[in-house]
């Protein structure tokens, strides 16, 4: 059996290399995987991780050039955040000081040191400290010591209408429960060290959310395989009476989709088969890879997607 907790998230950007050089040089993550958008090949699809984009660290994006810009609202991720050892706060401050990265004053929530900024297109990140994170393993990238670097995904925040609906598909289905409560605020967690949290804002009537560049498509939680993907999908459609996508083969991962009470599109996808399937662990990125069925149309893809290192 697998961890709970999440797999991947995924957001709309605007610019590929500009998205490129701000989640590997300015947070150090690995580029683990470029292709395109199997729904929609002109279209990059980047994903950003650790050194194997193992579930729990993997963060990829849709950029389209010159996309409007989102906006956060009611069933929408208001805030992905990553987990980072707590006595590096400091130093990322700093970095982003130096920089010239958009950022808030670190504050304390459930317990956690929180470091609030924004990415290129205004995407709402967090770095989260926590203790004895120093230990675990990180992709080391220039300029970031290893004892400060990013570990893997902490979690995400829902901004909803309310919050019940959503808690019991979290935790009937997810494998979730319920662990703190700071005024609007639910903090749902699982055992999983990454991707391990879930908090739920409930604020009533609100705008809703608008999808663009700096906004977040879906968020993706883990199954260990087939078999208990398909279990949480029965769950779903028989107990919640949800409707769920049919299974798609997404090269690295299988996925089903669905719209949660609350109005966030959630996945379920599978640990298996990785990124290294279609090319060697340590040229993960290098190149763009492309699914079997879009492979005698490289040519033209190729033509339509604008140049990036």
């Amino acid at each position: 059996m697998t961890e709970h907790g999440l797999h991947h998230v995924t957001a709309f950007a605007s610019d590929p290399a500009r998205t490129i050089d701000f989640y590997t040089r300015v947070l150090g993550l690995r580029l683990v995987k470029k292709t395109v958008n199997f729904d929609d090949p002109g279209t990059y699809h980047l994903y950003f991780g650790d050194e194997a984009g193992a579930p729990g660290t993997i963060l990829t994006f849709f950029p389209i050039p010159n996309a409007a810009a989102g906006r956060i609202g009611i069933g929408q991720v208001s805030e992905t955040g990553f987990r980072v050892p707590r006595a590096a706060i400091g130093a990322w401050t700093h970095r982003f000081v130096a920089l010239g990265i958009p950022h808030e004053a670190p504050v304390t929530a459930f317990g956690e040191t929180v470091l609030r900024f924004r990415d290129p297109d205004g995407m709402p990140l967090a770095l989260v400290g926590i203790d004895g994170a120093e230990g675990e393993p990180a992709w080391g990238a220039e300029g970031i010591a290893t004892e400060e670097a990013i570990r893997g995904l902490h979690g995400v925040t829902l901004l909803l209408r309310e919050a019940e609906a959503t808690a019991a598909i979290l935790t009937d289905v997810l494998g979730f429960a319920e662990t703190g409560r700071e005024g609007s605020q639910i903090r749902l967690t699982t055992g999983a060290r990454l991707g391990g949290a879930v908090t739920l804002r409930a604020v009533g009537d609100f705008l809703p959310g608008r999808q663009g560049a700096g906004s977040v498509h879906h968020i993706a939680f883990r199954a260990a395989d087939d078999a208990a993907q398909e279990a949480m999908t029965d769950r779903l459609r028989g107990t919640h009476g949800l409707a769920v996508t049919e299974r798609r083969d997404r090269q690295y991962f299988r996925s089903v989709y669905f719209r949660e009470p609350g109005g966030v599109l959630f996945e379920i996808a599978t640990d298996a088969p990785g990124f290294a399937i279609d090319e060697p662990a340590a040229e993960l990125g290098s190149v763009l890879k492309l699914p079997p069925f879009l492979e005698p149309h490289r040519g033209r893809i190729e033509a339509v997607l604008p140049k990036v290192a």
